[in-house]
Order: C-alpha cells, then structure tokens, then sequence
C-alpha cells in the first residue's frame, strides 16, 4: 500500500487543538461536536505539547473518578506523541499504530501540526486498495470485459 497520508488518505482537515490548561469536560464535548476522537494540546504559541483521546478520557478521568470539569488537559494528555510527516504511507502509519497500538497520529509538517490520521481512515484506504487490487486481478484472469 503506497497511499501517501496526504493527499491519498486525509486532506483539508482542520485539526482540534486546544490549550494546556483547557479542560477534559471541553475536550468531550469538542469531540462530539466534531464527531471526533482526538484533540491536539498547544502551548501558547500552537506548538503540539500532547495528544487527549476518548481513551484518555475514559482511563484518566473517569475510571479514576476525576472532575472533568476540573481537570485540565495538562494532567491527562499523553505528551510528545508519536508523529508522521505527510509523506509517510498508509502503511507507515498502520505499522506504528499496530506496534505502539494507536488508534490515532497528528500528521507535522514542520512545526504545525496539518492533520490527525485515525485507524478508520487508513481501513477505509487498505479496502479501497484491496477494491483495486482485485480489480486488477480480474481484468489480468478474466481479460478487460469481465464484469463490463
């Protein structure tokens, strides 16, 4: 699988990044509102310091009873995240989510942080290659009328 991260399997996101001292209570209802699974925490200037996902909250905030509207982001991201440059494969980033078993990676380009590649994103790709692939397959066995 050859699909770059962008363009081929996530373009045009705006990624949710919020602040240090925002809270987990504001992080869930940014993902919902969204409809999605992860937030980037920035410092002051919008440099990425962390990542906070649904599991995080889960595991950090309410599995251990906390106030999620007390909470900050601070306490329960998990810092320096594990990162792909946009020119990485899919299947780069499905070896290091299964490795490290991620389910989410910002995407940096420098400095800034231009998308967040989930798992559901890269299945949706692997099964369109799949699409291809056997399409191909079909056209080489069966000549280029078969299905037509």
């Amino acid at each position: 699988m050859h699909r770059r991260i962008i363009p081929d399997v996530v373009n045009n996101q705006n990624v949710c990044s919020l602040p240090l001292e925002d809270t987990a209570a504001n992080a869930a209802r940014q993902m919902v509102k969204r409809n999605i699974a992860a937030v980037v925490v920035v410092n002051e200037i919008g440099r990425m310091l962390g990542i906070v996902t649904e599991r995080d909250l889960t595991r950090r905030v309410m599995a251990e009873n906390l106030d999620p509207a007390k909470t900050t982001l601070a306490s329960i991201m998990t810092p320096d995240p594990e990162v792909l440059s946009p020119d990485k494969t899919a299947g780069d980033a499905l070896e290091l989510m299964r490795v490290r078993s991620f389910r989410h990676l910002p995407v940096i380009d420098g400095d800034r942080v231009v998308a967040m590649v989930s798992i559901r994103d890269l299945y949706a790709a692997v099964k369109s290659d799949l699409e291809d692939d056997n399409h191909e397959i079909e056209a080489f066995v069966f000549g280029t009328q078969y299905g037509a």
